[in-house]
């Protein structure tokens, strides 16, 4: 199966956002293929980090897994914010997946209320099948939205044909082939707290979404 199949399905239960509008704002991405250029920054590179740089926790990835981020920087210095914590919410998660643990600093750091419990009953999912991932999975497309001075509106694609489960025990890798699945649409919701962090609060997905498709 996909990487991220269990998470959908978590979150889909567990997450107050629609996936037509977060805040009843107009959220849609665009489809693939356009023209903008990308920020392209690998799960391994270092970001360049603002408030609170020093207590930022440092995340790591094993060398046979690694996710791309393809984005616009806007210019404006709180929508650029909040795409690059978005980047490392997807990051602290994979992080935790990697290290079999739901106790990282990364975890709580990036992701807080119903995101926060989403990824925990994520990790554990991963923990009791004794699974992990490797590969490259791509985001895409992103659009931000802010509402007010705390509160932003993140969505944006991914593409998992290149990512595959593993499992620990055996080290066998599930090479499942390249379909509609493979593509997920997210929304997403976060909050800047005091320290300028901004934190993912809330998730959707649809799996198989035309809008990300190739």
């Amino acid at each position: 199966m996909n990487r991220r199949t269990a998470f959908l399905t978590t979150l889909a239960v567990t997450t107050a956002l629609t996936l037509t509008a977060c805040g009843g704002e107009d959220t849609d991405v665009s489809g693939k293929g356009s023209d903008k250029s990308a920020d392209s920054t690998s799960a391994s590179a270092e970001p360049t980090l603002t408030a609170s740089a020093s207590r930022r926790p440092t995340m790591t990835f094993p060398s046979d897994a690694k996710n791309v981020f393809e984005y616009e920087k806007t210019g404006d210095a709180a929508k650029d914010a909040a795409l690059r914590d978005s980047t490392l919410s997807v990051n602290s998660v994979d992080e935790a997946i990697f290290k079999g643990s739901t106790d990282t600093e990364a975890l709580g750091f990036y992701n807080v209320d119903r995101a926060l419990s989403g990824a925990i009953d994520f990790v554990r999912r991963y923990i009791k099948a004794n699974d992990t991932w490797v590969g490259e999975t791509r985001y895409f497309d992103y659009e931000v939205k802010l509402s007010g001075d705390k509160k932003a509106y993140v969505t944006y694609c991914s593409d998992e044909s290149k990512s595959f489960l593993k499992n620990r025990k055996t080290g066998k890798v599930d090479n499942t082939p390249t379909t509609a699945d493979s593509y997920v649409l997210y929304r997403t919701a976060l909050t800047r707290n005091a320290d300028g962090v901004w934190q993912t609060t809330d998730v959707a997905s649809a799996r198989g979404s035309e809008k990300c498709q190739p």
